[in-house]
Protein backbone atom coordinates (compact mmCIF):
# COMPACT_ATOMS: atom_id res chain seq x y z
CA UNK A 1 0.00 0.00 0.00
CA UNK A 2 2.91 2.38 0.73
CA UNK A 3 5.02 1.77 -2.38
CA UNK A 4 1.60 2.50 -4.60
CA UNK A 5 0.73 5.85 -2.57
CA UNK A 6 4.87 6.90 -2.79
CA UNK A 7 4.32 5.50 -6.68
CA UNK A 8 1.24 7.70 -6.85
CA UNK A 9 2.92 10.58 -5.12
CA UNK A 10 5.81 10.75 -7.60
CA UNK A 11 3.79 10.45 -10.33
CA UNK A 12 1.62 13.85 -9.07
CA UNK A 13 4.94 15.88 -8.58
CA UNK A 14 6.22 14.98 -11.91
CA UNK A 15 3.05 16.09 -13.13
CA UNK A 16 3.03 19.39 -11.60
CA UNK A 17 6.69 19.98 -12.02
CA UNK A 18 6.03 19.16 -15.89
CA UNK A 19 3.04 21.62 -16.33
CA UNK A 20 5.34 24.72 -14.34
CA UNK A 21 8.04 24.72 -16.28
CA UNK A 22 5.91 24.64 -19.54
CA UNK A 23 3.63 28.27 -18.66
CA UNK A 24 4.71 30.89 -21.08
CA UNK A 25 5.13 34.00 -19.26
CA UNK A 26 2.07 36.29 -20.95
CA UNK A 27 3.42 39.69 -19.52
CA UNK A 28 5.51 42.18 -22.43
CA UNK A 29 8.93 43.10 -21.08
CA UNK A 30 8.67 42.08 -17.59
CA UNK A 31 11.67 43.73 -16.78
CA UNK A 32 10.54 47.15 -16.65
CA UNK A 33 7.94 46.24 -13.92
CA UNK A 34 10.27 47.22 -11.29
CA UNK A 35 11.28 50.62 -12.81
CA UNK A 36 8.12 53.20 -12.41
CA UNK A 37 9.77 55.70 -15.74
CA UNK A 38 12.97 55.50 -17.91
CA UNK A 39 13.80 55.98 -21.69
CA UNK A 40 14.74 53.62 -24.25
CA UNK A 41 16.58 55.11 -27.23
CA UNK A 42 14.91 55.48 -30.55
CA UNK A 43 16.31 53.34 -33.81
CA UNK A 44 16.63 54.60 -37.26
CA UNK A 45 13.28 53.49 -38.76
CA UNK A 46 13.44 54.86 -42.10
CA UNK A 47 12.34 52.47 -45.07
CA UNK A 48 14.86 52.00 -48.38
CA UNK A 49 13.16 51.83 -51.62
CA UNK A 50 14.22 48.27 -52.99
CA UNK A 51 13.12 46.23 -56.47
CA UNK A 52 9.58 45.59 -56.95
CA UNK A 53 8.42 48.68 -54.53
CA UNK A 54 5.62 50.10 -56.11
CA UNK A 55 5.50 54.26 -55.95
CA UNK A 56 3.00 56.55 -56.45
CA UNK A 57 4.37 60.19 -57.41
CA UNK A 58 2.93 62.86 -58.17
CA UNK A 59 4.23 66.34 -59.58
CA UNK A 60 2.15 70.02 -59.14
CA UNK A 61 3.19 73.94 -58.70
CA UNK A 62 0.68 76.48 -58.59
CA UNK A 63 0.82 76.45 -62.37
CA UNK A 64 -0.69 72.85 -63.16
CA UNK A 65 -0.08 72.91 -66.68
CA UNK A 66 4.07 73.27 -65.70
CA UNK A 67 3.96 70.20 -64.32
CA UNK A 68 1.24 68.25 -65.78
CA UNK A 69 4.38 66.62 -68.58
CA UNK A 70 6.09 64.86 -65.35
CA UNK A 71 3.09 63.02 -64.74
CA UNK A 72 2.05 59.94 -65.79
CA UNK A 73 -0.62 60.64 -68.56
CA UNK A 74 -4.76 60.12 -67.18
CA UNK A 75 -6.89 58.47 -69.82
CA UNK A 76 -9.90 60.29 -70.73
CA UNK A 77 -13.04 58.44 -69.73
CA UNK A 78 -14.69 60.04 -73.08
CA UNK A 79 -11.60 58.34 -74.82
CA UNK A 80 -11.50 55.17 -73.19
CA UNK A 81 -15.88 54.59 -74.34
CA UNK A 82 -14.65 55.48 -77.59
CA UNK A 83 -13.83 52.32 -79.49
CA UNK A 84 -12.36 54.23 -82.35
CA UNK A 85 -9.26 55.51 -80.60
CA UNK A 86 -6.72 53.01 -78.96
CA UNK A 87 -6.18 54.08 -76.26
CA UNK A 88 -3.59 52.35 -73.49
CA UNK A 89 -4.60 51.33 -69.58
CA UNK A 90 -3.66 54.28 -67.17
CA UNK A 91 -1.11 53.65 -65.74
CA UNK A 92 -0.81 55.26 -61.93
CA UNK A 93 2.14 53.95 -60.34
CA UNK A 94 5.73 53.02 -60.95
CA UNK A 95 7.38 49.87 -60.37
CA UNK A 96 10.86 49.45 -59.60
CA UNK A 97 12.66 46.89 -61.34
CA UNK A 98 15.20 44.68 -60.62
CA UNK A 99 18.16 47.19 -61.42
CA UNK A 100 16.45 49.52 -58.79
CA UNK A 101 15.52 52.14 -61.44
CA UNK A 102 12.22 53.84 -62.52
CA UNK A 103 11.57 55.48 -66.22
CA UNK A 104 10.23 58.94 -65.26
CA UNK A 105 8.95 61.28 -67.26
CA UNK A 106 10.64 64.02 -68.89
CA UNK A 107 13.90 62.93 -66.83
CA UNK A 108 13.97 59.47 -68.00
CA UNK A 109 15.41 56.38 -66.10
CA UNK A 110 16.35 57.11 -62.02
CA UNK A 111 17.85 55.19 -59.95
CA UNK A 112 15.92 55.13 -56.84
CA UNK A 113 17.21 51.85 -55.09
CA UNK A 114 18.52 52.65 -51.67
CA UNK A 115 16.78 56.17 -51.03
CA UNK A 116 14.20 56.73 -48.73
CA UNK A 117 10.80 58.43 -50.15
CA UNK A 118 11.61 61.55 -48.28
CA UNK A 119 15.45 61.60 -49.94
CA UNK A 120 13.75 60.84 -53.52
CA UNK A 121 11.23 63.21 -52.86
CA UNK A 122 13.64 66.14 -52.65
CA UNK A 123 15.58 64.55 -55.24
CA UNK A 124 12.85 65.11 -57.49
CA UNK A 125 12.02 68.65 -56.11
CA UNK A 126 16.08 69.15 -57.21
CA UNK A 127 15.43 68.24 -60.74
CA UNK A 128 11.91 69.53 -61.84
CA UNK A 129 12.97 73.50 -60.07
CA UNK A 130 15.66 73.44 -62.95
CA UNK A 131 12.33 73.92 -65.27
CA UNK A 132 9.53 74.45 -62.95
CA UNK A 133 9.03 77.38 -60.02
CA UNK A 134 8.94 75.68 -56.81
CA UNK A 135 7.41 72.00 -57.75
CA UNK A 136 5.64 70.34 -55.14
CA UNK A 137 6.47 66.53 -55.29
CA UNK A 138 4.68 64.15 -53.25
CA UNK A 139 6.34 60.27 -53.18
CA UNK A 140 4.17 57.50 -51.32
CA UNK A 141 4.85 53.86 -50.97
CA UNK A 142 2.46 51.44 -52.02
CA UNK A 143 3.92 47.86 -51.94
CA UNK A 144 4.79 48.56 -47.72
CA UNK A 145 3.04 44.99 -46.34
CA UNK A 146 3.90 42.37 -43.42
CA UNK A 147 3.01 38.99 -43.06
CA UNK A 148 2.18 37.74 -39.39
CA UNK A 149 1.89 34.24 -39.30
CA UNK A 150 1.52 31.52 -36.22
CA UNK A 151 0.35 32.34 -33.08
CA UNK A 152 -1.76 35.36 -33.50
CA UNK A 153 -5.61 36.13 -33.17
CA UNK A 154 -5.82 37.21 -36.83
CA UNK A 155 -2.35 35.62 -39.29
CA UNK A 156 -2.56 37.39 -42.47
CA UNK A 157 -1.32 39.79 -44.91
CA UNK A 158 -0.78 43.28 -43.28
CA UNK A 159 -0.90 46.69 -45.36
CA UNK A 160 0.91 49.24 -43.85
CA UNK A 161 0.17 53.02 -44.61
CA UNK A 162 3.44 54.78 -42.92
CA UNK A 163 7.10 54.86 -43.01
CA UNK A 164 7.45 53.96 -39.13
CA UNK A 165 5.91 50.14 -38.55
CA UNK A 166 7.17 48.57 -35.67
CA UNK A 167 7.37 44.51 -34.34
CA UNK A 168 4.82 45.41 -31.97
CA UNK A 169 2.48 47.40 -34.63
CA UNK A 170 2.85 44.29 -36.54
CA UNK A 171 1.05 42.26 -33.78
CA UNK A 172 -1.50 44.52 -33.18
CA UNK A 173 -2.50 44.28 -36.52
CA UNK A 174 -2.54 40.44 -35.90
CA UNK A 175 -4.71 40.66 -33.06
CA UNK A 176 -2.08 40.06 -30.32
CA UNK A 177 -0.57 36.85 -29.74
CA UNK A 178 -3.15 33.85 -28.20
CA UNK A 179 -2.22 32.83 -25.30
CA UNK A 180 -0.58 29.89 -26.72
CA UNK A 181 2.11 32.09 -28.41
CA UNK A 182 5.73 31.96 -27.51
CA UNK A 183 6.70 35.00 -25.88
CA UNK A 184 10.35 34.38 -25.73
CA UNK A 185 10.80 33.60 -28.91
CA UNK A 186 9.01 35.37 -31.83
CA UNK A 187 10.82 35.02 -35.32
CA UNK A 188 12.01 37.57 -37.95
CA UNK A 189 12.24 36.84 -41.37
CA UNK A 190 14.22 39.76 -43.89
CA UNK A 191 15.10 39.82 -47.14
CA UNK A 192 18.31 41.65 -47.43
CA UNK A 193 20.72 42.31 -50.39
CA UNK A 194 19.79 38.96 -51.81
CA UNK A 195 19.86 36.57 -48.67
CA UNK A 196 17.15 35.70 -46.53
CA UNK A 197 18.22 36.54 -42.92
CA UNK A 198 16.59 35.69 -40.00
CA UNK A 199 16.14 37.06 -35.94
CA UNK A 200 14.69 36.17 -32.94
CA UNK A 201 12.95 38.38 -30.67
CA UNK A 202 11.97 37.62 -26.64
CA UNK A 203 8.95 39.77 -25.94
CA UNK A 204 9.77 39.65 -22.39
CA UNK A 205 12.93 41.19 -22.41
CA UNK A 206 12.70 45.37 -23.19
CA UNK A 207 16.04 44.54 -25.19
CA UNK A 208 14.02 43.93 -28.17
CA UNK A 209 13.44 47.28 -27.87
CA UNK A 210 16.50 48.52 -28.70
CA UNK A 211 17.06 45.83 -31.72
CA UNK A 212 17.75 47.28 -35.00
CA UNK A 213 15.22 44.93 -36.34
CA UNK A 214 12.07 46.06 -34.13
CA UNK A 215 11.29 48.73 -36.82
CA UNK A 216 10.14 46.60 -39.48
CA UNK A 217 10.80 46.41 -43.11
CA UNK A 218 8.81 45.94 -46.71
CA UNK A 219 7.99 42.21 -47.02
CA UNK A 220 9.11 41.07 -43.89
CA UNK A 221 7.73 37.92 -42.22
CA UNK A 222 7.11 37.57 -38.35
CA UNK A 223 6.14 34.29 -37.22
CA UNK A 224 4.95 33.35 -33.93
CA UNK A 225 6.12 30.02 -32.19
CA UNK A 226 3.50 27.97 -30.42
CA UNK A 227 4.62 27.46 -26.76
CA UNK A 228 5.37 24.00 -25.04
CA UNK A 229 2.08 23.74 -24.15
CA UNK A 230 0.49 24.38 -27.68
CA UNK A 231 2.99 21.56 -29.15
CA UNK A 232 2.27 18.85 -26.71
CA UNK A 233 -1.53 19.48 -27.15
CA UNK A 234 -0.67 19.16 -30.84
CA UNK A 235 1.47 15.69 -30.42
CA UNK A 236 -1.61 14.54 -27.82
CA UNK A 237 -4.38 15.07 -30.56
CA UNK A 238 -2.20 14.04 -33.22
CA UNK A 239 -1.30 10.80 -31.80
CA UNK A 240 -5.16 10.10 -30.30
CA UNK A 241 -6.00 11.10 -34.17
CA UNK A 242 -3.62 8.01 -35.17
CA UNK A 243 -5.22 5.57 -32.66
CA UNK A 244 -8.53 6.04 -33.67
CA UNK A 245 -7.42 5.23 -37.07
CA UNK A 246 -5.81 2.04 -35.90
CA UNK A 247 -8.23 1.28 -34.34
CA UNK A 248 -11.24 2.15 -36.92
CA UNK A 249 -8.93 0.00 -39.06
CA UNK A 250 -8.40 -3.05 -37.13
CA UNK A 251 -11.83 -2.77 -36.25
CA UNK A 252 -13.03 -3.07 -40.20
CA UNK A 253 -10.54 -5.41 -40.62
CA UNK A 254 -11.98 -7.94 -38.03
CA UNK A 255 -15.34 -7.17 -39.33
CA UNK A 256 -14.65 -8.51 -43.06
CA UNK A 257 -12.48 -11.55 -41.58
CA UNK A 258 -15.97 -12.31 -39.49
CA UNK A 259 -18.05 -11.91 -42.28
CA UNK A 260 -16.01 -14.40 -44.47
CA UNK A 261 -15.55 -16.79 -41.60
CA UNK A 262 -19.18 -16.74 -41.05
CA UNK A 263 -19.63 -16.97 -45.06
CA UNK A 264 -17.45 -19.75 -45.24
CA UNK A 265 -19.33 -21.65 -42.03
CA UNK A 266 -22.45 -21.67 -43.88
CA UNK A 267 -21.37 -23.23 -47.01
Amino acid sequence: MRSKLAVLASALIMIFTSCSSSKTSLTYFEDLKANTDGSIPVGSYQIKIVPDDELMITVNSLVPTATAEYNLPLVNPSQRANASVNVQPMQQTYLVDDEGDIVFPVLGKLHVEGMTVQELTKYLEGRISADVENPIVRVELLSFRVNVLGEVNAPGVKQVKTQRFTLLDALAAAGDLTVHGERENVMLIREEKGKLTYHHFNLNDSKTLESPYFYLKQNDVVIVEPNKIQKDNSKYNQFNAYKVSVISTVVSAASVIASLVIALTVK
